[in-house]
């Protein structure tokens, strides 16, 4: 399966879980009164928006190279991803935290004891679920590069997304139920504490989300393999002399664009350097499929 297959699969069961979820929580919050239990529904509403809108970057991310995006459309599946972060930030985080110290300040108690932990269980189950999905997908990327350096400069942004949106569901959660025991008890205050402590996860989530996706929309370098690859097909032509200069730019999931400056054997005709050149092309794309666009300049100097 390809990357964005690995990726809308993703995305699709954990729009499959949340809206599950977000039903179980709204009908258990408005039976106890939970202001915790209202900030996860709410979250958890918010989180099925989010992935709406990731399938709708991932399907207008694959439109293709046409005369007024000639370089395709890749980059549209990061600009949604930002909107996520943007959305969990403000949708979920601060929110949350607003609904948390209302509960603090007004104290009330909360009911159905029950009921709010079998549903926050149920949940729970359910998140852990669709993050053991995304870590797997993530083990499958990342070869031996620890999960968290992978997520760092992974240029996937779905994946990014997904596995921090379940993370902070999976915490947030934890918290709720703490609170939720803590707040029928010991003091009703705590209902509010979780309703901040679970914002205060979704709002650090959503900072991390948001620059990572932010270096991919301003035009991140591509995975250092991808330049290594490069260099090799370079040398495997002994009319390349250097690689004066080599840039890499990723255009969108799956979509690399090269541009490189190169130094030929100066007995070399204006028709050799064009065969090396072509030949130099279908190398890199052997060797990382990933390569969509390449643009080569045969030069003497950087």
């Amino acid at each position: 399966m390809s990357a964005e297959g690995h990726s809308t699969k993703v995305v699709v069961t954990g729009l499959a879980v949340n809206g599950t979820i977000a039903i179980a929580k709204g009908i258990a919050a408005a039976i106890s009164g939970s202001g915790s239990m209202l900030a996860e529904a709410i979250h958890t509403a918010s989180d099925c928006l989010n992935q709406v809108l990731l399938l709708i970057g991932l399907k207008q991310s694959t439109a293709g190279a046409s005369e007024k995006h000639p370089l395709g459309t890749g980059r549209a599946s990061y600009f949604w991803s930002f909107l996520v972060a943007l959305m969990l930030f403000f949708g979920g985080g601060v929110f949350s935290i607003g609904e948390g110290v209302e509960k603090i300040i007004h104290k009330e108690p909360v009911h159905h004891i029950g009921l709010g932990i079998g549903v926050l269980i149920f949940s729970l189950v359910l998140e852990a679920f669709a993050l053991a999905q995304c870590i797997r997908v993530l083990d499958k990327k990342r070869g031996s590069i620890p999960r968290g350096e992978f997520l760092s400069i992974t240029k996937d942004a779905e994946l990014v997304v997904c596995t921090g949106e379940n993370f902070a569901a999976v915490v947030g959660l934890v918290f709720a139920l703490a609170a939720l025991l803590l707040a029928y008890y010991v003091d009703p205050r705590f209902d509010g504490v979780g309703g901040v402590m679970v914002g205060l996860v979704l709002v650090w989530v959503a900072i991390f989300l948001a620059r990572k996706v932010k270096g991919l929309l301003l035009g991140e370098r591509a995975d250092p393999q991808i330049e290594e690859q490069v260099r090799l097909a370079a040398k495997e032509d002994p009319r390349i002399a250097e690689v004066l200069r080599l840039i890499t730019v990723q255009q969108g999931p799956g979509e690399v664009l090269v541009a490189a400056k190169l130094r030929f054997d100066e007995n070399l005709t204006a028709r050799d350097v064009t065969e090396s050149i072509n030949s130099f092309e279908d190398r890199v794309r052997k060797r990382e499929p990933e390569v969509k666009w390449q643009f080569i300049e045969p030069d003497f100097e950087a």
